[in-house]
């Protein structure tokens, strides 16, 4: 895979990592205890805890923010923001992301009237977000926090880091309470909390897969890397573990594990050159895995899927996921 694919791809893995390594892990939302590395762990609850109005807030991570009145103009420098912003009923100021032209976030005409932040992902312009005069900027903090000092001063930055479900819940309550708009914070938690719960009790037998990535050198997403993977122990067999940043699986050992159900997400840099599992298909032993076998092998929008990580983008995932998986 090409360095800046794998740059990309892989600020999730650093972000769990990291949190391994401070020894403290992730804390699941419904019991306050280190969340299961897995995924799995105990059935998901539904209550949802009132949110109340603040101007100051510090995140699981530890990150303080404070404001001094509810932000009206908010740049998204990474997806989960402009994610957490359509579930609260507004719209990004400008953004980097391509996710609001999916139909179930703002859909192409509406998402083409939202600026874009020149400078891609991983170096959007400084100059460009401040003359938004941004009230907050919300950034991926090991790839963005290097802008803080640039933009201090002028704005709030809010550096996150989701590496559950779980964050990404916490960060759309933490929101919430920043904009005032504690209503529909709960309802999107409530809604999200309901369908991973329906999800589970439909937990299927098949053994599923997601791979990513542009080329054949393609990369397997886990629990413990990837927030989206990190739904599918529960709502299938999915035996895949981290092998750290670098390390990733062979053919030869996703053949030996019989995929039923395979999700595939294409990574493109710059003109779109094809889909990853035509290129995939380029190796023989593509074709003697049970979900190439079977047609049960499914593109799927990265920008949802890899990048999205919020509570309406993990939502589509499931309802995609469990929809292959019966």
């Amino acid at each position: 895979m090409p360095r800046t694919a794998l740059r990309v791809r892989r600020w999730a893995a650093i972000a769990v990592l990291g949190g391994l390594l401070a020894g403290c892990g992730t804390e699941n939302a419904d019991t306050g205890k280190p969340a299961v590395a897995a995924g799995a762990g105990a059935r998901t609850s539904t209550e949802v805890r009132p949110i109340e109005a603040a101007t100051r807030i510090t995140d699981a991570k530890g990150v303080t923010v404070s404001l001094p009145k509810p932000p009206e103009k908010i740049v998204c420098l990474v997806a989960l923001c402009d994610d957490i912003l359509v579930e609260l009923g507004m719209t990004p100021t400008a953004t980097n992301s391509q996710v609001l032209a999916h139909p179930e976030f703002l859909g192409e005409a509406k998402a083409a009237e939202v600026p874009v932040v020149p400078g891609g992902f991983l170096s959007p312009e400084v100059e460009a977000i401040l003359s938004h005069k941004p009230d907050l900027v919300i950034g991926l903090e090991d790839t963005h926090g290097k802008l803080a000092p640039a933009l201090k001063g002028a704005t709030t930055f809010w550096p996150v880091q989701p590496g559950s479900w779980q964050d990404s819940v916490g960060y759309l309550r933490d929101l919430a309470a920043l904009t005032g708009r504690a209503e529909q914070g709960e309802k999107a938690e409530k809604t999200f909390r309901t369908r991973l719960a329906e999800a589970e009790k439909r937990k299927s037998d098949k053994t599923a897969l997601i791979v990513y990535g542009s080329d054949e050198n393609f990369g397997v997403a886990t629990p413990e890397t990837d927030v989206a993977a990190g739904l599918f122990p529960k709502i299938s067999q999915y035996p895949w573990k981290s092998r750290g940043v670098d390390g990733s699986y062979s053919l030869e050992e996703i053949l030996a594990r019989d995929v039923d159900v395979l999700f595939v997400e294409t990574l493109s840099f710059g003109a779109p050159d094809g889909k990853l599992s035509d290129k995939l298909a380029k190796n023989p032993l593509w074709s003697r895995i049970p979900a190439v076998k079977n047609g049960k092998v499914i593109e799927v929008d990265s920008e949802v899927w890899a990048k999205g990580r919020g509570t309406r983008s993990l939502g589509v995932v499931l309802d995609e996921a469990t929809a292959a998986l019966r």
